[in-house]
């Protein structure tokens, strides 16, 4: 004889098993660092021709073009959020995530303490009185710079992994949206990745696409930006250096303005930085195995933060002008999950009833 299951113990079950799953879904978001993002839209965009005039550093291209939609970083990856990365991953630093300048140069914002297998990794303190006009200049929402492009990648992987803080497993950054068979032997973005460092597509078409045309820089215009503090600034400022102003900080040693400062010189889409502050790498091979990097630099001048502007290094460089930027096509969101599940519990409840 087939025996019914009782509807008060399938009712009972219902009810565990979704509250596993939202314990599940909320367990797995509560330990999660914050990427912002904004979404950029207008798929299947026309590209254009970028890397000759003014500033051209790299081969013809035709960039910008993507045929999705996707969200994309507002700013660059942080001091603090990479120092939070570490922390995840490095406690042994097996593929040399923590490059020691970021810790003893002026420019980098990062300390490591403790011996191998027990790392620990903080943001570096307030440099006091050197930031301008006798301020402090505090580090952790600077841009995180001495990474390679292999470590951005692997940032990504992490991202794309959960990035739960503490879980100390650096397996998670070895696979994920991109698969690495060795350190520095990597393939491209695979099917499916929900974080991953951006494409020269994607990066283009974020700072200089308005949803119908290209603009020269990615404040949204034509005109060269200015290098205001982000205190004065013009609606059309970026940190960059002016061979008459100078740098925009005043001070060569703590050149960096907080990522996102420049609250009114947003790129169309609402991203910052996509000029100045640092260079940034993008997923995209060109010049053979040397990744695309855009965007211009704290050290250099404004040319350098035209479209036209396009630089390919070694992707194991580690430098002081270098950083990136990741982006996302989301997975469901807490909120989305759960009413998935209320709604599969209340189905199966109708069928036993």
């Amino acid at each position: 004889m087939t025996r019914k299951t009782p509807r008060r113990l399938f009712s009972v079950s219902a009810d565990l098993a979704l509250s596993a799953l939202l314990v599940a879904i909320f367990a797995s978001t509560a330990s999660a660092i914050t990427i912002p993002t904004v979404p950029v839209g207008n798929p299947g965009n026309a590209g254009e021709l970028s890397g000759t005039g003014a500033g051209g550093l790299g081969p013809d291209a035709i960039v910008g073009a993507v045929a999705y939609n996707y969200r994309i970083g507002t700013t660059e990856v942080t001091n603090a959020q990479y120092a939070a990365f570490l922390n995840a991953v490095a406690a042994t630093d097996t593929y040399g995530l923590y490059n020691t300048s970021m810790g003893s140069s002026t420019w980098g914002g990062i300390t490591r303490s403790g011996l191998p297998d027990n790392y620990v990794y903080s943001v570096k303190a307030d440099a006091v009185g050197q930031g301008p006009g006798g301020s402090d200049y505090t580090y952790a929402s600077k841009p995180v710079v001495f990474v390679s492009w292999y470590d951005s990648l692997r940032f990504a992987n992490w991202l794309h992994n959960g990035h739960a803080s503490g879980l100390q497993d650096a397996s998670t950054t070895e696979d994920g949206a991109y698969t690495f068979s060795g350190a520095t032997s990597v393939g491209g973005r695979n099917s499916g990745a929900t974080w991953f460092l951006t494409s020269e597509d994607e990066w283009y078409k974020a700072a200089y696409y308005d949803g119908s045309s290209y603009h020269d820089y990615p404040t949204g215009t034509d005109a060269t930006p200015d290098n205001n503090l982000p205190s004065s600034d013009s609606g059309n400022s970026a940190n960059y250096w002016d061979s008459v102003i100078g740098f925009t900080t005043g001070d060569f040693n703590y050149p960096m303005t907080d990522a996102g400062a420049y609250t009114l010189s947003a790129s169309p889409y609402g991203t910052y930085d996509q000029g100045g502050n640092v260079w940034e790498w993008n997923e995209t091979l060109i010049s053979g195995s040397h990744p695309s990097l855009r965007g211009g630099t704290w050290l250099y001048d404004s040319v350098i933060l035209l479209a036209s502007a396009r630089l390919s290094l070694h992707p194991t460089l580690e430098d002081s002008l270098i950083g990136f930027r990741v982006a996302t096509v989301p997975e469901p969101s807490t909120a989305v999950l759960a009413v998935v599940a209320c709604a599969l519990i209340c189905v199966l409840r109708k069928r036993f009833q």
